[in-house]
């Protein structure tokens, strides 16, 4: 527990809080969004749980350009 309170958060939440924000608009984007590469119950269990990652890869790899 004291390993805790000796972490800097002011470094680590930064990235956290980019993380979600990155999360949440791929999200977002896969809702709206009509067509991918592949299928999107895929690509949410992906930006779901390869937290940054998985985002990144939607963005380059899943979305169709018409």
């Amino acid at each position: 527990m004291e390993e805790l309170l000796n972490i800097n958060w002011a470094i680590i939440l930064p990235i956290i809080v980019i993380q979600l924000i990155v999360m949440v608009v791929a999200l977002v984007d896969l809702i709206r969004i009509e067509a991918t590469n592949g299928p999107k119950w895929m690509w949410a269990l992906l930006i779901l749980f390869f937290s940054l990652l998985g985002p990144i890869l939607y963005f380059v790899l899943g979305r169709r350009n018409n």
